[in-house]
């Protein structure tokens, strides 16, 4: 490849801020949430803008629980998003905890729900990724940045669970 080559492939390629900036925007917009006591930091998704939403997981290590606020699209009754890691290398870790936990909790502008979380695949990963491409024009260039395929998260509704009865000895 010719110098040339490299170089006008290094300008096509969209700019990710430095990872200290990314991981400082994540944690100032957790605070900001937790401050506010979740009164700001989400939003719903508008006709050419993704929304915020707070999913709360089961660690894969620990059993605690974990938040973090991640961008997300609808997709009829499914919530949408991609596993990221601010478009470094690497899965984000809420991403490995719903693979080992799917069933988690999230919290929108409107109110919360249970979902179950699943990759999609094939024609499914492709319709939602196109969906995707509709806000970012540059989705495919900061996937570019990564050397794993980017997944492309289903949150499907689930319904309530239910508190486990108390037997009476």
């Amino acid at each position: 490849m010719s110098n040339e080559h490299k170089s006008a492939e290094r300008e096509a390629a969209p700019r990710v801020p430095p990872r200290w900036f990314v991981r400082t925007a994540w944690a100032l917009h957790r605070g900001l949430y937790r401050v506010t006591a979740g009164r700001v930091g989400l939003r719903r998704p508008r006709a050419r803008s993704w929304g915020t939403l707070r999913v709360i997981t089961t660690g894969r290590r620990t059993g605690c629980e974990h938040s973090v606020i991640l961008a997300y699209v609808e997709d009829g009754p499914n919530l949408i998003t991609l596993a990221m890691n601010g478009w470094a290398d690497g899965e984000p870790a809420w991403w490995l905890n719903l693979q080992a936990h799917p069933e988690a909790t999230v919290d929108l502008a409107d109110g919360s729900r249970f979902v179950t979380a699943r990759a999609a695949r094939g024609e499914e990963r492709e319709r939602l990724w196109a969906r995707w491409q509709e806000i970012d024009a540059n989705l495919d260039g900061y996937a570019a940045l990564r050397s794993v395929e980017t997944a492309v998260v289903i949150l499907e509704p689930r319904p309530e669970p239910h508190p486990e009865p108390h037997v009476h000895s």
